[in-house]
């Protein structure tokens, strides 16, 4: 069995969902494997009133025992704490009250198309779904993929690269301690000088009642050659990663190592060239091609770069029609944040892990965690690689 999942909840509902299948028995599983990662999807200067209010956990209803998992299906349940503020509004069932609907969609969002697609008169049916807020059960459920990960050798980061205009320089040598402080950073920046620029032009533009976006990156560090495959469209890990990337709320680009840069370039400055040395075996003094080739790893760490748009909710909303008068009105205007790209960055490694887990077990199988790891060091062994 592959390595899947799946996520139900709005936005102001009763809570959010992740349903994890496919992991092996015996993975070894702690609550802050789980939490940590929750807690660091709330973080990042930009973030609007909402992240005082939630304080996500959560809560293991199936597939864990003791620690450790069964090999059966993990459901995972996050409470959102808002709901109190909403039970009326959003409440599974028919109330009492007279709750008004929503007719006012925003420019960027999911909005329009949702009610016409499913035929709806309230904006709010689609746009509590369509939320950013889902993504909270994305990283409850990236949490165990990384874990599982972690027993492979594997370590999945991110840091943020740019915020509106301001750029950060590419790190001259990505290592996994490189990561140690990035939580530290507002912004989740790896180099001190943008951390500060980026913070001045996100509070330039909440003054002047904006939003902005930017681009991430999320390295994979560990990740042994193979996984992936040329041999269909389907299988290749590139494809795979660039759909889970673009599946993101408010993301509108992806590249894989230096991505759209290559199209720039002559072939010469473009590849990855190959050496072999006793003692090291096959090198690279390069990662242009972000640990894929053809669509599968090569033994480089996996580099997925995002660029995320200016989030479409503002607190000077943008012109719109009242889908109920078709007269001329401005977009709804809700509690918003000015810049999530930090948290973005975060969603991402979730779903970097969920791709790369899955093409793990695809790979490795095996019922039990202990068969997975001794698969890989079989593997390893017979192509002779070195970590």
């Amino acid at each position: 069995m592959s390595i899947r999942f799946t996520t139900a909840g709005e936005s102001h509902g009763p809570g959010l969902t992740a349903v994890v299948e496919g992991l092996p028995a015996g993975l070894e599983v702690r609550p802050e494997d789980i939490d940590t990662d929750l807690a660091r999807r709330q973080l990042g200067h930009g973030r609007g009133g909402r992240m005082k209010i939630e304080k996500d956990r959560a809560e293991v209803t199936s597939g864990i025992r003791h620690g450790r998992t069964l090999g059966s299906p993990i459901s995972l349940r996050m409470a959102n704490r808002d709901y109190a503020n909403w039970e009326e509004r959003m409440n599974p069932w028919p109330v009492d009250a007279d709750v008004a609907e929503v007719h006012l969609p925003r420019p960027g969002h999911a909005d329009l198309a949702g009610v016409w697609k499913y035929g709806f008169s309230d904006v709010r049916n689609v746009l509590e779904r369509a939320s950013a807020r889902e993504t909270t059960a994305r990283v409850a459920a990236g949490g165990l993929a990384k874990t599982y990960l972690r027993a492979l050798g594997v370590e999945v980061r991110s840091h943020v690269l740019r915020i509106g205009s301001v750029a950060a320089p590419l790190p001259a040598d990505l290592t996994v301690a490189a990561f140690d402080a990035v939580d530290e950073s507002p912004v989740r920046c790896l180099d001190e000088g943008a951390t500060a620029a980026m913070v001045e032009e996100i509070n330039t533009a909440r003054k002047a009642n904006e939003s902005l976006g930017g681009v991430f990156e999320v390295v994979a560090f560990g990740v042994t050659p193979g996984i992936g495959s040329h041999v269909s469209w389907e299988s290749r890990l590139d494809g795979r990663l660039a759909q889970a990337i673009m599946s993101i709320q408010a993301l509108k680009g992806v590249g894989i190592g230096d991505g759209f840069e290559l199209g720039e370039r002559v072939g010469s400055q473009a590849h990855d060239e190959i050496f072999y040395g006793d003692d090291a075996g096959y090198t690279r003094e390069t990662n242009r091609a972000g640990g894929v080739e053809g669509g599968m790893t090569n033994g480089l760490p996996l580099l997925v770069r995002g660029a995320m748009k200016p989030l479409p909710t503002l607190t000077k909303p943008l012109r719109s029609v009242d889908i109920e008068t078709h007269e001329p009105a401005q977009a709804l205007r809700e509690r918003t944040d000015s810049c999530t790209v930090p948290a973005a960055a975060v969603v991402a490694e979730a779903m970097v892990a969920l791709v790369l887990a899955d093409g793990y077990k695809e790979k490795l199988g095996g019922d039990h965690i202990d068969d997975a790891i001794a698969a890989l060091r079989a593997y390893e062994e017979r192509i002779g690689w070195r970590r």
